[in-house]
């Protein structure tokens, strides 16, 4: 996106924008700018009231949560082309994480009242968000099934499987940031992700610094008990029929 036409282009393209006419997207857009960040940079603190409604047009935005002793923990990880924290933009409430660019990314922040004011009046633009809040709940919902009905070496496996699946080598995954930050979006410490580690390696894998090699895709599914109603619809993961396991697709 070097220049202003690439820039619109790509926004409208935007999932957000796909149901409004030329006419309502120029209005929206009038009230926004496009911003491209530096890997480490902070969007927004936790706390604090928001301003804009940002979306990510390339790269990514980790929402961290932050205890009052000053405990910190990666919650989720916003992706193109996904609105990041809508909720409290639509409500005017503080945010309950901190949003943090972890690679050169870049960014359309919409005026936080143009942004509520064009959700009110124009009703395609409003399903759009609905829809968004949807998936962003349902995202939310999967997670935390996956942080109390697993063990930590199930949530490990079934994160690997993922990954490998996004990023379409189902061979092997490369960790894509470092091993203490992935343990703390699983909900574990980085000592118990390197046992997990440890453990799956009798279940098919190998591991080589930061890539994942899978050795027997078959049976390293089956053993880390995958659900399509946490790790998604997809009917087979690695071989494994998941809908047979009594769970719809």
């Amino acid at each position: 996106m070097g220049d202003s036409e690439d820039y619109l282009s790509v926004v409208e393209r935007l999932p957000l924008f796909r149901s409004l006419s030329a006419v309502d997207r120029a209005e929206l857009l009038r009230s926004s700018v496009q911003h491209g960040v530096a890997p480490g940079t902070v969007l927004f603190f936790q706390g604090e009231m928001p301003n804009f409604q940002h979306i990510v047009l390339s790269g990514s935005a980790h929402l961290f949560g932050r205890s009052t002793e000053g405990r910190e923990v990666l919650v989720e990880t916003v992706e193109a082309p996904d609105l990041v924290i809508p909720a409290a933009v639509l409500t005017e409430e503080p945010y309950l994480m901190e949003a943090r660019v972890p690679q050169a990314s870049q960014f359309l922040l919409i005026h936080g009242a143009a942004f509520r004011a064009a959700v009110a009046s124009q009703p395609a633009l409003a399903q759009e968000v609905i829809g968004c809040l949807a998936g962003q709940f349902r995202r939310m919902v999967r997670q935390i099934k996956n942080l109390k009905l697993r063990s930590a070496t199930q949530r490990v496996g079934c994160y690997i499987l993922a990954l490998s699946k996004r990023q379409g080598t189902p061979d092997r995954a490369v960790l894509p940031y470092e091993k203490g930050l992935i343990a703390s979006e699983l909900g574990i410490t980085r000592e118990s992700f390197s046992r997990a580690l440890s453990a799956l390696q009798q279940a098919g894998i190998e591991v080589r610094d930061g890539t994942i090699v899978i050795r027997d895709a078959s049976r390293f599914a089956a053993e880390c008990m995958l659900d399509p109603l946490i790790d998604g619809p997809e009917r087979t993961w690695g071989g494994v029929d998941t809908a047979s396991r009594g769970s719809p697709p």
